[in-house]
């Protein structure tokens, strides 16, 4: 459902084999690829190493560092789904025998193409805020009801709860837009009736450069709050809703392609609002057009890095980094205490 349109999406790059041993995931990759090939198991894969290019890790959190480490020592660039690993030491491990046998170690980081998040770099690189002071940011939902699985499940092990999962989106953004953090601040709430692991987080963040990232994370937010609140010296930034790209998935869209020629655009009413001493719920500011999300240009870049030796989009020491963060973040929680970096 998400890689696979990318990467089939992507120039340079084609799809040969998933790997599934589910067999309605195996009858639902085969209608929608008809030319591609199945493995039941990710040996089954390492066999044919030989006749591949590039692995794409979208396993559960748990096997991200045993089968990123198979692949890189089958000789195979590898790109893993978010977060890399458990620890910022597993991360850097899997970075330095990616350097020793010379290939790719990318993560995907798919929210750095979100059409708000092109948006706020926009106007952030271009001085429309000023500097900036202060960045909220919030990946909210409304889910009372426990969905069950390993995400859920309170074995640290599974590196389930929201923290690792939402947190790795909204800490790599921060640091992708303001540099490094010395200090972090972090609460983990665990509040639906059966949950194992935290389900409502929050993580402030103070950055090198003096920026205060205040990070919300939740399964339980009845009523959603701004994607983005940007306070800067001369305007701040508010955006709504989500980037559409997930749900178009969801929903069979692909980029390119009929209704999706149109790819991560969004309607007028759902752009962000640029001000200053105004408030967009009265239509104060001025409508911030949002420019369209683009996941499909991380494949592309994947493809770019492998054929033309261009930059990794993602690498693994960036997510290093993020995993400083969030391992500062438990700690905080767990401590109540304020982690220096």
């Amino acid at each position: 459902m998400f890689h696979a349109p990318l990467i089939t999406a992507a120039e340079g790059l084609a799809l040969d084999t998933v790997v599934t041993s589910n067999p309605e995931r195996q009858q639902q990759a085969r209608a929608e690829f008809p030319d591609v090939r199945i493995a039941a198991t990710p040996d089954e894969l390492f066999e044919r190493a030989g006749e591949l290019d590039l692995i794409v890790i979208a396993s559960p959190n748990r096997t991200h560092v045993p089968l990123a480490t198979a692949a890189l020592k089958a000789g195979l660039p590898v790109v893993v789904d978010k977060p890399l690993a458990g620890t910022a030491a597993e991360a850097r491990e899997l970075a330095a025998l990616a350097e020793e046998r010379g290939l790719l170690l990318s993560v995907f980081q798919n929210r750095r193409w979100d059409n708000d998040f092109l948006t706020l770099r926009k106007l952030v690189s271009e001085g429309t805020l000023g500097d900036v002071y202060r960045f909220e940011s919030r990946f909210e939902r409304w889910r009372p009801e426990l969905k069950g699985g390993w995400r859920e499940s309170g074995d640290p092990a599974e590196i389930g709860g929201l923290l690792y999962d939402l947190g790795s989106h909204v800490v790599d953004q921060a640091l992708v837009l303001f540099g490094p953090v010395t200090s972090v601040y972090a609460e983990a709430v665990v509040r639906r009736e059966g949950a194992r692991t935290d389900d409502d987080t929050f993580i402030a963040l103070t950055h090198a450069n003096g920026v205060r990232s205040h990070l919300y994370v939740s399964a339980t937010t009845a009523l959603l709050g701004p994607r983005f609140r940007v306070l800067g010296s001369e305007a701040g930034y508010v955006k709504h809703g989500l980037d559409p790209q997930e749900a178009a998935l969801r929903d069979g869209l692909r980029p390119g392609t009929g209704s999706g020629a149109d790819w991560g655009t969004e309607p007028e009413k759902l752009w962000g609002r640029v001000g200053a001493g105004e408030s967009p719920m009265t239509g104060g500011g001025r409508a911030e057009p949002t420019l369209p999300g683009d996941y499909p240009a991380y494949y592309t870049a994947v493809a770019k890095a492998l054929l033309e030796g261009g930059p990794n989009p993602v690498t693994a020491q960036e997510a290093a980094a993020a995993l400083d963060v969030l391992e500062a973040a438990r700690r905080s929680a767990d401590e109540k205490v304020t982690v220096t970096l």
